[in-house]
């Protein structure tokens, strides 16, 4: 039985981008917030506050960030019932009509700023209070705000930096023109500096779910990954990699199991729980549900057009389907074991006894495995396509191995050996042989984005490494991909509320 529970959220005082309302949300209780954070229980309660909106941030029905991250790639189709369910999402993965007014861009966007407007409140208060675990309370909510504006810069390139909430309820009070990204960058940077000087390490953080000191310095690692600053980049990533408390799991299917959760290469990872036994009459559809309902989405598709037997699985409602492509990749690697903890072809679901009639919405051949509706992750107390457990897992160790692999390739003519030693390390848990040694430059490289391509498919990972390869153009050829699909519309809502901002404000091409 999982053991975190995330029920209450602590709403200090948060905005919501720039919400009509801009409280979205009514509290659970009522805070005296220049008051509530002068106790260290107190504290802690926010700091959970702050896990509780991630969670939700990754879980929100058709408008998560995970499926924002996920479907521009070129491992997964949108999939669902049809060409018009969830459009949104479908426009998406299609690129082709993308609008400002696009509903789940527009969530996402709101949710980060949220979870940074709790953050802001809790650094804030705490920077001018006497809190004994000061540096603690600050260095986690620092990770956090880290967290979102990475993921938010990733996403829309140019955003508002908030680093401290209004302190009135009106739009003129909200206004804030956007940052460069070097800005964004920076802010993060500085963040993550101050959470490493202030985490704990793995052995002593206070429950499975929270950060650690490693965290933040492979997220650091990553960022400056992203940045092209691979030098900087490498004394990050190998003190992680030389962690004891972290390594890879001993196969791959292991990763993603209920066993391994919060496991030894889990960084980052959101918790989701099935004691709530939920039901068609108390399903939270927008809300904040604590079971994953995204598995449930993404399983493949009931109406009796998937017979799963054989498989352990449960009939889904279709969303995320690999593509060909992802497919391929792994048969043209010999990639057997990894490719059957990611995805199953149809010719293994009939062999195992399943079969298909119909042809699904963007259906390619093949059902997912990773993140998957597995009768062993939900609860048969209440419906169990409501109940499932899966946690995301947000930052992995073999990703950082992945990135290392990258920054040392990039960093120096001589970093090619350290970078064959990291990838090697991915494979070996892969099954597959090492790469040759001679294999060097560009040619390593390629065989690194690869391999990322392979690990981390499905994990949102892989549209945004394209991007900034610039290997966009090519791998998407063909798609409806453009150039302006490298970003994210800012939300309509955003500039209409936002006095500092106008249309000419919108990212190329919207």
């Amino acid at each position: 039985m999982k053991k975190l529970m995330f029920g209450t959220i602590v709403m200090l005082f948060i905005s919501v981008g720039c919400s009509n309302d801009f409280v979205e949300i009514a509290p659970v209780g009522v805070l005296e917030s220049d008051t509530f954070l002068d106790k260290e229980e107190n504290a802690e309660q926010a700091l959970i506050g702050l896990y509780d909106l991630m969670q939700y941030n990754y879980a929100k029905d058709w408008s998560s960030a995970y499926f924002l991250k996920v479907l521009p790639g070129d491992e997964a189709n949108a999939g669902g019932g049809s060409s018009t369910d969830q459009p949104q999402l479908q426009d998406i993965d299609d690129y082709t009509n993308v609008s400002v007014s696009n509903s789940s861009i527009l969530s996402v966007w709101n949710l980060y700023y949220r979870t940074i407007a709790l953050s802001n409140t809790i650094i804030n208060k705490a920077e001018v209070g006497s809190l004994s675990n000061k540096q603690f309370v600050l260095a986690e909510a620092k990770f956090i705000r880290a967290y979102c504006y990475f993921e938010l810069t990733t996403m829309w390139g140019d955003v508002p930096l908030r680093l401290t909430n209004p302190t009135e309820l009106n739009a003129k009070a909200f206004g804030l023109v956007k940052s460069p990204r070097a800005t964004i960058y920076a802010q993060v940077k500085k963040d993550l500096i101050d959470a490493i000087a202030g985490l704990p390490a793995r052995g002593a953080v206070k429950q499975s779910f929270r950060v650690s000191n490693a965290t933040a310095q492979a997220l650091l690692g990553k960022v400056l990954v992203f940045e092209g600053k691979y030098s900087e980049a490498i004394p990050y990533l190998a003190a992680v990699i030389s962690n004891p408390a972290y390594g890879l799991e001993t196969s791959s299917a292991d990763v993603w199991s209920v066993k391994s959760e919060f496991g030894k290469e889990s960084l980052f990872e959101l918790g989701y729980i099935s004691t709530k036994g939920y039901d068609w009459g108390n399903v939270v559809w927008g809300g904040r549900m604590e079971s994953n309902l995204h598995v449930q989405l993404m399983g493949p598709r009931g109406d009796g057009v998937f017979n799963l037997k054989g498989t352990g699985l449960i009939n889904g409602w279709g969303f995320n389907l690999p593509t060909a492509k992802i497919v391929n990749a792994f048969q043209a690697e010999g990639d057997v074991n990894r490719k059957a903890a990611t995805l199953m072809t149809e010719a293994e679901l009939v062999a195992k006894g399943g079969g298909r009639t119909g042809l699904p919405w963007d259906y390619q051949g093949a059902i997912r495995t990773k993140y998957a509706t597995r009768t062993s992750d939900t609860n048969e107390a209440g419906i169990q396509e409501l109940n499932y457990t899966t946690n995301w897992r947000l930052l992995r160790y073999s990703e950082v191995l992945l990135l290392a692999a990258e920054a040392y390739n990039k960093a120096t003519p001589n970093g090619d050996a350290q970078a064959r030693i990291e990838l090697n390390k991915v494979r070996k848990r892969a099954g597959l042989t090492d790469v040759s040694p001679a294999l060097s430059g560009t040619a390593l490289f390629d065989a690194i984005a690869n391999e990322k391509f392979l690990e981390l498919a499905f994990e949102g990972q892989r549209f945004w490494d394209l991007v900034r390869w610039g290997k966009a153009g090519t791998e998407l050829a063909g798609t409806g991909y453009t150039a302006k699909n490298n970003l994210f519309p800012i939300p309509i809502n955003e500039i209409n509320l936002n006095d500092a901002l106008t249309n000419a404000d919108q990212n190329p091409g919207y």
